[in-house]
């Protein structure tokens, strides 16, 4: 499943290759679109030439429908394409700055470079423009870093915002964009002169093929978390099998007291058995609740550890089974759940626990342990120091970081 481990498959070198034969011919198609040359990238702002507007969003447009096309498909792991975090007031400010700088120029940063690489005087000039302003905003970023990082929203799409389902969104845009082609035709020909009667033919028929594509994506829709489950079972289910992301309660009790790491635990239990008893720092996290988790928990830092745990392991097993269809890394189960925590560092202390789990993976779960009142994370047990208990696992938990590239402007 798409995308692929290129550095695994091709080594650093290969991929190095690669990523620069991508640049090269994405500049390539930027300089036969004509960007190299300021007069035309600035003539859309008075109408004349809207070339920038329909090869931008040409390029938006095929992207979007053949990524959710394929992740609907099930060839493409869209949790795993780098969609870049959205600061919000920031970002508004940021387009505002670019915007004015590219009526003023007449480039943008990615199409100053082409003209770079052409040896064009004004794009000489616009790049080392862009490069001191970039010395600027690095030596100056302190200043207003409060703004900078505000109106954080993580990865937030348009079918998060508008509550609607991808494939609704993927049509509208791409209908929101031939429409734009038609005005902006319109308009050249208004303001620049230009004879529709010249322009290609086949171009209508390419409308008519991202529009059947855009349909195609609403009627298969996106795959489910489970559907993505059944995609990669017989990979990961070997994993649970062989027990090797249940860790021991002494393991988990050394992340909690490991300031190298940012541990989450997830406590996926019911609301009651919460209250009566849960693990300092635990967040109470409704089974049903895990997906809408996904975002935040890919925004987490690299060193992040993921616990997830029930009273035995079944809940906290779909709970696992969930993060890790949504691509999320480092997850782990707490090995026979708050029950044989307790066993091990409640009611009677960890002199009198049991040696081996008794654990429930299959059918209801219940908490065995009796508490006369609602304790939450009051009870000794749920912050055990780790100084007064001497117990014997063997470790499982390996940081994998998830490489990621972002994107830029064309």
């Amino acid at each position: 499943m798409a995308p692929f481990p290129i550095e695994e498959l091709f080594g650093q070198a290969g991929a190095y290759l690669i990523y620069l034969l991508i640049g090269i011919l994405f500049g390539a198609v930027l300089e036969m679109a004509g960007f190299a040359k300021s007069t035309k990238l600035a003539a859309q702002f008075y109408f004349k030439d809207l070339t920038v507007l329909k090869v931008m969003f040409t390029g938006i447009i095929v992207a979007m429908v053949l990524v959710f096309l394929t992740s609907g498909l099930g060839w493409l792991d869209y949790s795993r394409v780098w969609v870049n975090h959205t600061y919000l007031w920031p970002g508004i400010v940021g387009g505002l700055i670019m915007g004015v700088g590219f009526i003023i120029g007449g480039f943008c940063p990615g199409t100053s470079l082409v003209a770079l690489a052409t040896l064009k005087i004004d794009g000489v000039f616009f790049a080392l423009g862009a490069l001191f302003g970039i010395f600027l905003f690095g030596e100056s970023v302190a200043s207003f870093d409060q703004f900078y990082n505000s109106s954080f929203y993580g990865r937030f799409t348009l079918p998060d915002w508008l509550g609607v389902s991808t494939g609704v969104v993927v049509l509208a845009v791409t209908l929101m964009a031939l429409f734009m082609f038609w005005g902006g035709e319109h308009l050249e020909r208004i303001f620049g002169g230009k004879e529709l009667h010249r322009e290609p033919k086949f171009r209508y028929a390419g409308a008519g093929v991202m529009v059947a594509l855009a349909l195609a994506v609403l009627v298969i829709g996106q795959p489910t978390i489970m559907d993505k489950w059944e995609q990669i079972a017989a990979e990961k289910e070997p994993r649970l099998t062989n027990r090797e992301v249940q860790i021991h309660p002494g393991e988990m009790l050394d992340l909690m007291n490991n300031d190298q790491l940012n541990l989450v635990m997830l406590d996926v239990r019911d609301e009651v058995d919460y209250n009566l008893f849960h693990i300092v720092d635990a967040k109470f996290t409704p089974l049903d609740s895990i997906p809408t988790l996904i975002d935040d928990l890919h925004g987490e830092p690299s060193n992040t550890v993921i616990v997830l745990m029930s009273n035995d392991e079944v809940n906290a097993t779909t709970a696992w089974k969930m993060l890790v269809a949504e691509n999320v890394l480092n997850v782990y189960l707490l090995e026979g759940g708050i029950n044989y925590w307790l066993d091990i560092f409640g009611h009677g202390g960890h002199e009198n626990c049991l040696t081996e789990p008794v654990i429930n993976t299959e059918g209801s779960e219940e908490l065995r342990h009796v508490f006369n009142s609602a304790r939450g994370a009051n009870d000794p047990a749920a912050e055990p120091d780790p100084h007064d208990i001497d117990v014997e696992y063997t470790p499982k938990v390996e940081i994998k970081v998830q490489q990621s590239t972002t994107g830029g402007c064309g």
